[in-house]
């Protein structure tokens, strides 16, 4: 029951510092962690109502879990996905290992504009369906906050759709669902008039959402830098915050645009110059590393290491989507940032946490431990926390605790 008090004791309590100031963890800030052996943490009314060292033997709670030793840590923030969407294109991945080129994919029907056909035909209760299913998949593996992005509409109608889907969901699960609003994305090539019609949404729905961010995918055969400058003077225009998948593929000048917007995020980079790299670690927005696509597309992968070594801010998320990131997973993904980005341990742990809340603008309320956020944890089956950016294809974590909601998988 969420308004349940929680005596979590014995654990090794791990979790990012924020700042004083406030914002995501910089540079070498992010590799340091504050640890608390043998500690407790109490969760009254879906919040954290104490931490501290040994046990919480003077506090009355309905539960007491002994963690024995193992890693207590804020449930995972995945700042990037694309979890709402209808039909499957598993067959891709077959033509794919097989040679075929997205834009052979592409031409025979397939790719993007698949799984936007199957959205247009989809309900919206359809759509709301699957993404519970997807999120209940993400807790499993230690994530609580979500992002989820509309996008696979490319017309008004089913954008809207999109948006009522995630909303709704938002409202009956346990830890932060976050919507926004990818209204540039593929091309549709039968509305010359998208980029007014997507202006013209933003405008309808921005009351309904006022903080939510406006996103778009900048890339060659996408939108380009002068479609996505309009969409986003119209976000600035309504105070609404922008994002941008940058530099996937080729660097277009997306980098560059998101920083003159002063974007909350800076998406993908695997493609960014040194230049660019360097502008992004001294400006005030986040890069988020997204290398799942690495793994399932291309073997390439954003340089974290530089740009958290030239004082930026890093955060990963999973991007998980039915065409270039098949996994819920951001545990993997923090895994192979050590990996492939060549972060630390630490580093990895804050970049899908904290930093990772910071992007969402929840570092108020979860993404750390500490009196008054929300009880958003995951108590691993380590007890050391190096095992959570190493470990590939564990079973996740023993129990989670959302919103102070608690789901067991080991006794």
């Amino acid at each position: 029951m969420v308004n349940e008090s929680i005596a979590i004791e014995n654990a090794r309590i791990v979790s990012c510092v924020p700042p004083a100031g406030g914002g995501a963890l910089r540079g070498g800030a992010m590799g340091a962690l504050r640890v608390i052996e043998r500690g407790h943490v109490i969760v009254e009314n879906g919040r954290i109502a104490a931490v501290g060292a040994g046990p919480a033997v003077t506090r009355a709670v309905s539960a007491r879990i002994d963690a024995r030793g193992r890693v207590l840590m804020p449930a995972a923030v995945d700042c990037h996905t694309h979890a709402c969407w209808a039909g499957e294109r598993w067959g891709e991945w077959e033509q794919k290992r097989a040679g075929a080129s997205y834009l052979e994919i592409l031409k025979a029907g397939g790719g993007i504009l698949s799984t936007v056909s199957a959205v247009r035909a989809a309900s919206r209760d359809a759509l709301a369906s699957q993404l519970a299913e997807r999120l209940a998949e993400m807790r499993a593996v230690g994530t609580g906050a979500v992002e989820v992005k509309t996008g696979y509409g490319l017309d008004a109608a089913t954008e809207l759709k999109m948006l009522e889907a995630i909303l709704a969901v938002r409202a009956v699960w346990p830890a932060p669902v976050v919507p926004t609003l990818l209204l540039g994305h593929a091309l549709d090539s039968e509305n010359p008039a998208q980029v007014a019609d997507m202006c013209a949404l933003l405008g309808r729905v921005a009351q309904r959402v006022p903080n939510a961010a406006v996103d778009a995918y900048c890339e060659e055969g996408a939108w380009n830098v002068a479609m996505c400058r309009t969409l986003f003077a119209k976000a600035r225009q309504l105070g609404m915050p922008v994002r941008v998948h940058a530099d996937q593929f080729n660097a277009i000048g997306a980098l560059e645009l998101a920083l003159e917007f002063g974007a909350r995020s800076v998406d993908h980079l695997e493609a960014s110059t040194a230049s660019g790299m360097a502008a992004l670690a001294a400006s005030t927005s986040i890069g988020v590393a997204l290398p799942v696509c690495g793994f399932a597309l291309d073997g390439r992968f954003a340089d974290g290491r530089k740009l958290i070594d030239q004082g930026g801010a890093l955060a990963v998320a999973s991007n998980w989507n039915p065409g270039s990131a098949p996994s819920p997973s951001v545990q993997f993904a923090a895994a192979l940032a050590a990996k492939h980005m060549r972060l630390t341990a630490a580093e990895a742990i804050c970049s899908v946490t904290y930093n990772a809340a910071c992007v969402l603008g929840l570092e108020g309320s979860t993404g750390s431990i500490g009196v008054g956020l929300r009880a958003d944890l995951q108590l691993l089956a380590h007890r050391d926390e190096r095992a959570y950016a190493h470990e590939v294809a564990g079973p996740g974590p023993d129990l989670t605790i959302l919103g102070g909601e608690l789901s067991v998988r080991v006794a």
